[in-house]
């Protein structure tokens, strides 16, 4: 097989990567892939831990996609077995625990979804209960016996909730075991994911080694911040755009993003050339955010609904207008609560309305609003994170931006 130069695939490779380890030795494999013709085996593995994907997810997977239009070969692990465990990354407690059916039910509508943005058809799917449903407890020990509890106890999380004499359990220090033991069963030569996945993706090498396997290479993406533009995208968080979200829908996220995270959006999201992103973003951010939702609308969707999608935005605001001459509300930082407060009280201290009861019988009566896209507000105690330049709407005349002062 043709391979592009090396130089080319790892322009590529790279935009959008926070981290590569080792990156001295990616050039090394993507020559020796090009003279033998031998594609690399791509590994990005997901646990079916539920059913709805968003963009943070697509990070990886569009890196995946591109190494497929390099001509490699993408491997996905479908953690049916992982995820009876439950990734403990990034947590601070232990994950409830799926059943086998829960599990099975949340991977075939993963699969039907990944298929937006990865080409199944050329890739391999693999279920990791292929290898360890067959696994009887002596190979589990031998497995075992290759990882010390001091190594999962550099693991970032385990290491927190160890200080804090936070329960531990047994059966969460396999994940990151069966995480890298993955790709010895695949042969992994890069596997994908972000930066909280390091720990796995080194001992995944570790394991290689020991069975006299090529190492893989680790090459990891920034985590995507969600709606807030602060924490990371995730729908427990409220901060997320799915995939399969109606067209319009994720038009009106995409008009509330802040400005300051459209580049990597840009970056991460989209294939655009990064002069014409820059160039985007010296004009104005309206323009800037509609381009966005239309390049990833049409590709979740298609090219009419991204178009249907900012005539009915423009057409629900106004044609795109926004009031003259906007009152501006300041509200100090300390009032908030990791960043929030509920909806009725910030509509009083924003000066929208005269008490939290005011508030209150506004949001009842479907009245007040977020953002310049005018996302209702479903409850008087729904949690909004507030960043500057945050838009609140009560009825048609009450309007203002908030700025956070210390």
């Amino acid at each position: 097989m043709n391979f592009p130069p090396v130089e080319e695939q790892l322009a590529i490779i790279k935009r959008g990567i926070e981290k590569i380890v080792p990156e001295e030795e990616l050039a090394g494999k993507l020559e020796q892939s090009r003279k033998t013709g031998t594609p690399l085996r791509i590994k990005y593995g997901i646990d079916p831990t539920g059913i709805d994907l968003h963009l943070g997810h697509t990070v990886a997977m569009r890196k995946m996609r591109q190494f497929q239009e390099l001509g490699h070969q993408a491997i996905i692990i479908i953690g049916n077995y992982t995820a009876l465990v439950g990734d403990p990354s990034g947590r601070d407690e232990t994950r409830a625990r799926l059943t086998a059916e829960q599990v099975e039910a949340n991977s075939i509508d993963y699969l039907n979804q990944v298929g937006k943005v990865i080409d199944l058809e050329k890739a391999e799917v693999h279920r990791n209960g292929d290898w360890f449903s067959k696994m009887d407890f002596a190979r589990i020990l031998e497995l075992c016996s290759k990882v010390t509890v001091a190594q999962l106890l550099t693991r970032d999380d385990f290491s927190k909730r160890f200080k804090a004499e936070s329960p531990i359990y047994l059966h969460e220090c396999l994940y990151p075991i069966m995480q890298a033991w993955d790709s010895v069963e695949i042969k992994a030569d890069i596997e994908l994911g972000g930066t909280e996945q390091l720990y796995s993706f080194m001992l995944a090498r570790d394991l290689q080694k020991d069975q006299k396997l090529a190492c893989q290479i680790a090459i990891m993406s920034p985590i995507l911040v969600g709606l807030d533009g602060v924490r990371r995208m995730g729908k427990s968080l409220g901060n997320y755009i799915g995939i399969s979200d109606d067209p319009y829908d994720m038009m009106k996220k995409f008009m509330q993003l802040p400005d300051e995270c459209m580049k990597m959006y840009f970056e991460l999201l989209t294939d655009l050339n990064m002069q014409e992103v820059d160039d985007l973003l010296a004009g104005h951010p309206k323009e800037s955010k509609i381009r966005l939702a239309k390049e990833i609308i049409k590709e979740y969707h298609n090219e009419q609904a991204a178009e249907d999608s900012v005539k009915e935005w423009e057409r629900q605001i106004g044609q795109g207008g926004l009031p003259a001459d906007i009152p501006v509300s300041e509200i100090s930082r300390k009032e908030l609560t990791d960043d929030s407060l509920p909806a009725a009280i910030l509509l009083k201290m924003a000066g929208l309305c005269n008490s939290t009861g005011d508030a209150r019988r506004s949001i009842a009566q479907g009245g007040a609003y977020l953002h310049e896209a005018k996302e209702r507000i479903e409850s008087h105690d729904q949690l909004v994170t507030v960043t500057d330049g945050l838009m609140l709407w009560v009825g048609k005349k009450r309007y203002c931006t908030v700025k956070l002062v210390d």
